[in-house]
Order: structure tokens, then sequence, then C-alpha cells
């Protein structure tokens, strides 16, 4: 699928696009811009969210790249220009989050490392961000880096409706039954950004907002709604392992953690919680912004990009 263009969300010049397999045979998309200005500063690899899309991230593309960065991203497999696993396409749907560790392996194996410019650094949201930790306590990371924006780390027991225990509780059962492709309680087939823009969840930016929803509107395919019994039953396995005391000190890769003061989707206390067991990280807390900070005001992106710019040595004047 190639990359929707609207006026209010152009397609950053120069992309390179294109399909790649993983190991199974899921069809997964991605593209890649080569930086807009010199010095050449290496590659940040973008990570999406659950239910995101390459064509949310142009502007972030853009910021990157007039750092000296190249980028390299790509849709999770079941979401954006990805092959989707159900009937429906709108249930977001995983067996375990093993398959998306499958996908990032070869995203860096067949996409990256042969046509990108190390050193890496992973720059991921949300989802993105708990799958890359999954992947941070390995031997010979890829990355130099990873900076994380509101890491799932933890769902926030707001958004799941009941406590943690209840939640895994609920999803283990409808799962051991074969419910697994069944919408969580309340689940709807509508992306969140078909909801009206007063009090939601993901950013205080009506622009941004806007600008998301006419995405999903000009390409109804790019839309994911609500996740599956069997992505809310392995969301919670993988929590579980992350949310381990002992996981945060296993940790090698230098973390830059972003936390968002009015996140109702994921837990800011465990982000907090994570960050202060870590060996080589830090967190910054925006106390300001929801879920979505990269999608927020300019106020408070040009927060997150100042603390970006100071732990990359990247020069202000950008």
């Amino acid at each position: 699928m190639e990359l929707v263009a609207l006026a209010k969300n152009p397609v950053p010049s120069g992309a390179t696009t294109g399909v790649f397999k993983s190991p199974r045979g899921v069809r997964l998309r991605f593209a890649r811009w080569e930086p807009t200005r010199p010095p050449r500063r290496g590659t940040v690899c973008v990570f999406q969210g659950r239910g995101e899309f390459i064509e949310k991230y142009f502007e972030v593309v853009a910021d990157l790249r007039r750092r000296g960065f190249a980028v390299a991203t790509m849709d999770w497999r079941g979401q954006g220009g990805s092959e989707r696993a159900l009937t429906n396409p709108c249930k977001g749907y995983v067996r375990s989050f093993a398959e998306y560790d499958q996908d990032l392996a070869q995203f860096m194996k067949e996409i990256v490392l042969p046509d990108c410019q190390p050193p890496f650094i992973a720059l991921a949201h949300s989802m993105g961000g708990h799958i890359l930790l999954r992947n941070a306590t390995l031997p010979g990371s890829w990355f130099s880096r990873m900076v994380l924006s509101a890491p799932m780390i933890s769902i926030a027991e707001d958004r799941l409706g009941a406590p943690l225990s209840v939640s895994r509780l609920y999803a283990e059962i409808l799962g051991g039954f074969g419910l697994g492709s069944m919408y969580v309680r309340g689940g709807v087939d509508l992306p969140i950004e078909f909801g009206p823009f007063e009090g939601n969840p993901l950013t205080s930016d009506r622009e941004r907002y806007q600008r998301n929803r006419l995405v999903l509107q000009a390409a109804p395919a790019l839309g994911l709604g609500s996740p599956t019994v069997a992505w809310l039953r392995a969301a919670l396995r993988s929590i579980a392992r992350l949310t381990a005391p002992q996981y945060p000190l296993r940790v090698e890769v230098p973390l830059l953690l972003f936390a968002a003061g009015m996140d109702t989707i994921v837990s800011t206390q465990a982000i907090e919680e994570f960050a202060l067991r870590l060996k080589v990280g830090t967190h910054v807390l925006i106390p300001q912004a929801h879920h979505e900070i990269l999608q927020e005001t300019d106020e408070l992106r040009q927060r997150f990009w100042a603390t970006f710019d100071a732990y990359l040595g990247v020069d202000a004047a950008v």
C-alpha cells in the first residue's frame, strides 16, 4: 500500500516505501527517508503504538530529518497498511507479543541494517515502546539508545475498567474458551479518532487530532478499532514480564522515557517506577501532556524535542 497524502499531511519528500514479510509470511509495510540537513547523525527507527500507522508520523519524520537523521519506520502486523489476521480487519488482534518481536527483528535485518546508516536509535510510542523494552535486555542490541514516549509498561486501570488482576482473569478465561477473536467488553470497529475531540484520551491539540481523523477518512483501511481478548491476554502476559522487579536491572541499552501527566491509557506510575530501577536510563514527566506526546500542542512537543536534542547532542538551532 502506498503512503496516503493529504494537503494538511503531505508525504515527506524522497520516501522509499515497500513491503517485507515476517518469518511466517505476514506482509508488513515500511518506509524510509534520508536526512534533509547535515551533519548525518545515523538513523532513527520509529515504532508506533497500537492502532497507529506511518502517515500519523509524517510530522515526526520531518522533525527528525531536519536534525540530520535518516528515518525508517513500519506498520506492526494487524494495523496500518500491514496484513490483518482476522476476517474483520477492524479488530486489534495478536496471539502473542512474540509475534511483534519477530516483526521487529525482520524489519531490522531486512530493511534497516542493509540500507540505513548507523548508529541506530529507536523512537517508540506506547505499545511500540513496550515491544522495544522486550528487546532491550537481549545481547547485541541493534540500538545505541532508545527514546520511548509513554511506553506501555502497564495499562491504566481506568482504561481496563477493572483492576489488573481481574482483567488478567477475564482475558485468560475467555481466551481459554477460544474466544480470543472477540472484542474486549465495549469494543467497537471505529478508531478512537472518530470520536469527539472533547474528552478524547490522546491529545489536547485539536488540529493534530483532526488531521489524523482526516487521514483515516481518506483511507479507512488504515484504521483499527478496539483490541480483542487475544490482544489483551497477550498484552497482560507481556506486562507481567516487564513489571517483574528485576526486569529493569537487565536492560543494557541506554533509555530515555517520557511519561505524560494526563495519560489515561498507560500507567504513568509504572513508567516512573520502571525508570527508577534502570541502571542506564532516565525519565521525564510532561505534566500537561495526554497520551500521545508527539501529537500534542506545539508547546508540549517542544519540551519533548528539547529533551531529545539534549540527550542525543543535537544542535538546538534546528
